[in-house]
């Protein structure tokens, strides 16, 4: 298997509640911050993207939990780590500690934390937490995606997997196919080539939706089946979609990169993304 490790259920279990527990640690700092936003320290990275003193302290506040794990974390706010560092990494936590930072700051409570689990750079395992909703999605490659609510912001946080899984309810919740498609878009990233695949679209479904939203929440909303497809036409990151991508997948969902159709790719030299898109389960469009 090219020298995948196998990793035990049992250990993949323990590594995901240690995940979750680092994004419910981050999700408190991020809300500490957001009833004051006064004191969101805003400012402007390299790629004209901003960023927060909430991105700072999720980011540590991640670093600081998953560290024990001795996995190597590869994130939004550590983007510098060189290549050649990190090309023959088995295994890495791959992380947006505060992903849909436009939509912190206007405030519109779209955000999320996300943390892959990969193995030979594929994703194994992931979590994605929406600290204002109280709500985390967990997924397992090869065992399921899940939803479990009522998870509040906890700096203190130690679930434990099987009390986790109790209170999950399994993706997708709804099963059945529209007559006409719901279609997410990116509430503050759209461009005119975004506009060019709906509107094809719309020619086929005159009834379409749209459905603006900020952050990885729209593969959850795919993985839920309240909305059907999602496209993305302007730049996004590995940390941006590796989570969320896998919460879909094991729902029965499907992301693939723009024109090709192939799968992304993880652990790039070039962070980057293609364009891509993504299906729930049950949408009509082909």
């Amino acid at each position: 298997m090219n020298g995948e490790m196998v990793v035990a259920q049992d250990i993949r279990a323990y590594l995901i509640a240690e995940a979750v527990n680092a994004a419910v640690k981050a999700g408190a700092e991020i809300m500490k911050v957001y009833k004051n936003s006064d004191d969101y320290d805003i400012n402007i990275k390299s790629d004209m993207t901003p960023i927060t003193v909430a991105d700072r302290l999720a980011h540590d506040k991640i670093k600081e939990a998953l560290g024990r794990t001795r996995i190597p974390i590869l994130s939004e706010e550590g983007r510098e780590m060189l290549y050649d560092e990190r090309r023959n990494w088995e295994m890495f936590w791959l992380v947006d500690p505060l992903d849909g930072t436009v939509e912190f700051i206007k405030g519109n409570n779209e955000f999320t934390v996300n943390i892959a689990l990969m193995q030979d750079n594929v994703c194994i395992g992931s979590v994605v937490y929406v600290p204002y909703f109280k709500k985390m999605y967990i997924a397992g490659k090869g065992h399921g995606a899940f939803l479990v609510e009522d998870i509040a912001p906890d700096a203190n946080a130690a679930h434990t997997y099987d009390g986790l899984m109790s209170k999950s309810v399994a993706l997708p919740l709804i099963r059945e196919v529209r007559k006409s498609p719901r279609i997410a878009v990116s509430r503050s990233h759209q461009t005119p080539e975004t506009a060019e695949y709906v509107e094809a679209i719309r020619r086929r479904y005159p009834d379409a939706e749209v459905v603006e939203q900020g952050s990885s929440y729209k593969f959850c909303m795919l993985a839920e089946g309240v909305v059907d497809y999602y496209v993305r036409t302007s730049a996004t990151y590995e940390w941006d979609t590796a989570a969320g991508e896998l919460v879909l997948a094991e729902a029965g969902g499907r992301t693939t990169a723009l024109p090709d159709g192939t799968p992304l790719r993880y652990n790039k030299e070039d962070l980057h993304n293609p364009w891509f898109e993504c299906r729930s389960g049950n949408c009509m469009i082909k």
